[in-house]
Order: C-alpha cells, then sequence, then structure tokens
C-alpha cells in the first residue's frame, strides 16, 4: 500500500482550475451530503455549490453531482420561503436532489454512493463531500479550491480510497475523541489493523474521501453502518490489501466555534465501540470458543471505554 497522497496535500487559491484527472478515462461522481440541521442562513453552502455548478459544468470529467436531504431536514424546512429557493433555485439546479429517510449521516452517504454507483462504470471515482462545513469562512474557500485533489489523487495514483484528513491540533475535540475513543477502541478489538491505519491517517472517522469504483461496490455490497462507516471502510481495505491515500484538507471545522458537548463525544465512543464488537463478532464467530474471547475482549473495551469518558470528561469541560 501507498502513502503517496501526503506528498500531495498541494496549496492552492480558492478558484483554482478544475483540471481533468491524467490516469483515468472514467468519471469523477461528486455526492454532496446536505446538513442535516439546515442552517438559518446559507453563507457556508453558497461556496459549497458555487464549486458544485463548476463541477456541473465540467461533464467531460465530472458526472452530474448528487446532492442527498433528508426528508427530515426537509420537512423541518419546508415552510422557510429562503430553505425552499436556495433548494429550487441552487441545490437542484447543479446537481441532482435524492429525498431519503435515513437513521444517521452515514446512511445518507449509503443512499447517495448508491445511487451514483449505479449511474457509473468500472474506471470512475466517487467523491464524497460533506456539506456542514464553514465553507463560508475564509478557510473554509481555500479548502474548496483545492478539495477536487483529494478525487483526482484517486484517478491519477490508481487509488482505492483516498482519505481527506482535516488539520487540527491535540486540543481538538474531534481529535481527543478519535485519540482516546477510536484509536483506543481499535486496538482493542483489530490491533494489526489498527496500526496500519494510524500510518494513513489520524481522522479515521473522516467525512471527506474518494473511493474508487471497484472498492466501492464492495463495499455496498457488505453490512452498512449508520454512523462511523469511514472506520468500516479503511478496515476493510487494510484486510483486503487496497492502495490507501491522505490527502490533507486543512483546518476547516463542523463545530460551532470549535466546540462539542461531552455527551455528544460519549455518544460518539459509544457508537464506534458498538461497530467494532458487531465486525469483530461477524469475523469470528465461526471460530471455535469465539464467546470466551469476545467476553475477555468486551471486558477489556468496557475499561477502554471508561478510561475515555473519563479523559474526556476532563478535558471537554
Amino acid at each position: 500500500m501507498q502513502t503517496t497522497a501526503r506528498r500531495h496535500g498541494r496549496a492552492s487559491s480558492p478558484r483554482r482550475p478544475i483540471r481533468p484527472p491524467r490516469a483515468s478515462t472514467g468519471l469523477i461522481h461528486p455526492v454532496v451530503i446536505y446538513p442535516f440541521q439546515s442552517p438559518d442562513d446559507f453563507r457556508d453552502l453558497e461556496p459549497l455549490y458555487d464549486l458544485v455548478a463548476r463541477l456541473a459544468a465540467r461533464p467531460d470529467t465530472y458526472a452530474r453531482p448528487i446532492t442527498v436531504m433528508d426528508r427530515k431536514t426537509y420537512f423541518r424546512q419546508a415552510r422557510r420561503r429562503q430553505f425552499m429557493q436556495f433548494r429550487a433555485r441552487t441545490i437542484a439546479r447543479c446537481s441532482d436532489l435524492l429525498d431519503a429517510w435515513c437513521v444517521d449521516t452515514c446512511q445518507m452517504w449509503y443512499a447517495g454512493l448508491g445511487m451514483a454507483f449505479e449511474q457509473g462504470g468500472p474506471g470512475d471515482v466517487y467523491w464524497l463531500i460533506p456539506g456542514d462545513f464553514n465553507y463560508g469562512s475564509r478557510v473554509g474557500q481555500e479548502v474548496l479550491g483545492r478539495l477536487h485533489d483529494l478525487p483526482e489523487i484517486c484517478a491519477e495514483l490508481d487509488q482505492d480510497v483516498c482519505i481527506g484528513e482535516i488539520a487540527a491540533d491535540h486540543n481538538n475535540p474531534k481529535q481527543l475523541i478519535d485519540t482516546y475513543g477510536t484509536f483506543a477502541l481499535l486496538y482493542q478489538w483489530f490491533p494489526d489493523e489498527a496500526r496500519e491505519i494510524r500510518q494513513f491517517t489520524q481522522r479515521p472517522r473522516s467525512e471527506f474521501f474518494a473511493i474508487r469504483h471497484p472498492f466501492l461496490s464492495d463495499m455496498l455490497n457488505r453490512r452498512w453502518f449508520a454512523y462511523e462507516q469511514t472506520v468500516v471502510i479503511l478496515l476493510h481495505a487494510v484486510r483486503g490489501r487496497k492502495q490507501i491515500s491522505r490527502f490533507s484538507v486543512g483546518d476547516i471545522s463542523d463545530l460551532p466555534e470549535g466546540r462539542e458537548s461531552l455527551a455528544s463525544a460519549l455518544l460518539e465512543v459509544e457508537r464506534i465501540e458498538r461497530v467494532l464488537k458487531t465486525l469483530w463478532r461477524e469475523q469470528h464467530e465461526s471460530d471455535r470458543g469465539w464467546s470466551g474471547v469476545y467476553r475477555r475482549l468486551e471486558e477489556r473495551s468496557e475499561e477502554v471505554r471508561r478510561t475515555a469518558f473519563g479523559l474526556l470528561e476532563t478535558l471537554l469541560r
């Protein structure tokens, strides 16, 4: 496996020209995930859909973009004239709208990537773009200016998956969750895979990624989780000896004023533990004596989770 994308976090202006991939004859499929909580104004979404419109104007390189919107989001906002106008005049003009009832964000990924996959072919790359980031800020617009590098890495370097890694210091709430929750639990349940994943990324739950058609085909036909799906993708990529790269997205945030509540952080740790337990059982339930091994791992996992809770309670006050 390669980490070539670590050398490809290329600086660029917000209006850097979008160029076609050199090494692939396939298309790039942008899949935008509209925020579960629609914002009061569209200052962060307008620059994003300016990018989407430019992608839509390049049918030689990009398939028609898809925007996934949860129906709960729609019905909460349907009486807002500003929302309905933005939906009709901006989103629908430059992307195909996929309205779906979803449990959580990763189910929106499943719906959008699945729709794009059905329209795609073996040489294509699928590019997930989360909508709930501060793209209206100066840094956010700089990120948008180079974000298309992420799927281009997959296409140009023939990578199976490329993870977009947000720059964050060690006190960032999401970094704390990944350090004391995600990776601590990964080392508990899948130690070999955890060591390899950490060589590629410090953000295994990233919402920014691009994935090639054959690997996406494999993932769509496996159990898909309503949350923490990026971790699942990385585990299968490592186990399947896939080509993995990393791309530096930049210092962009989806947290209001950089904060995350303790309750939200604890929920994220609990969710990753549930996902890892399920994956471990799936892989080992045919082994003789698996239940005894599972009980011992579960006891140690509970200790890891409690330690993470204690640390997060102190650090997120």
